[in-house]
């Protein structure tokens, strides 16, 4: 090729604006949800072909709030969308929301009483959702995972799926992990010793430090309410 030709048409090429990366443009979205502890509903399209609706996602993080407390925080898009396509995946057209948002007041006390509530969960940031489905909800669970959209946790005993828009992982809760964290709990209190003056003693015969009380109270507390309502 001639050299001059070559440089013009090389110039050319870095003169013409770099094309811009495609992105897939936004879908109209409708969810259907019931609260199930206030009784409340939402049907409603919550994003258009522009994107999220900013009135109708703050109505959602109204029906999604702590209904412990009352408080609201903006409810993570990504995370209804997750829902939303599960649902579609597996021909629903209705969830109902076991647990939405939650301050983490809320979610200390929970993780204090109830097994498997992680201390730092994305509840607290508006990024999950606890649902049931009236029908396929084990299928929902199974097609949430290939999804690899974010966590998906499954609890066959209670009957309801955790989603959220965190970090990809999975987890199940059932019966089983009662059963070990009961054994769990026999071990640690088998290593506990108590002093003359009735402190808490480890180990070469050590104090518990405020961590470990902190934990052996929790062990104590959730194996107090497995008892009670495994």
């Amino acid at each position: 090729m001639d050299r001059r030709l070559f440089l013009a048409l090389l110039g050319g090429a870095l003169a013409a604006p770099l094309q811009a990366k495609a992105v897939p443009a936004p879908v109209a979205r409708r969810l259907r949800l019931v609260n199930a502890h206030t009784g409340e509903t939402f049907d409603g399209t919550y994003r258009d072909d522009n994107g999220p609706i900013a009135t109708v996602m703050d109505e959602l993080a109204v029906f999604l709030r702590d209904f412990h407390s009352g408080e609201k925080r903006p409810i993570d898009v990504a995370v209804l969308d997750f829902l939303g396509d599960v649902l579609d995946a597996v021909g629903q057209t209705r969830a109902t929301v076991l647990s939405a948002y939650r301050t983490r007041e809320t979610n200390e006390m929970l993780a204090r009483t109830t097994f498997g509530v992680a201390d730092n969960s994305q509840h607290i940031y508006g990024r999950a959702l606890d649902i049931s489905l009236s029908d396929r909800l084990e299928d929902a669970m199974e097609t949430a995972r290939k999804m690899k959209r974010g966590g998906v946790g499954w609890y066959p005993q209670s009957r309801f799926i955790h989603l959220d828009s965190g970090p990809v992982r999975n987890w199940t809760l059932d019966g089983r992990n009662f059963d070990h964290m009961i054994v769990d709990l026999k071990a640690l209190v088998a290593k506990l010793r108590i002093s003359p003056e009735g402190k808490l003693l480890v180990g070469q015969h050590r104090p518990l430090n405020v961590a470990q009380r902190l934990a052996l109270h929790r062990a104590i507390a959730k194996a107090e309410f497995v008892a009670a309502h495994h």
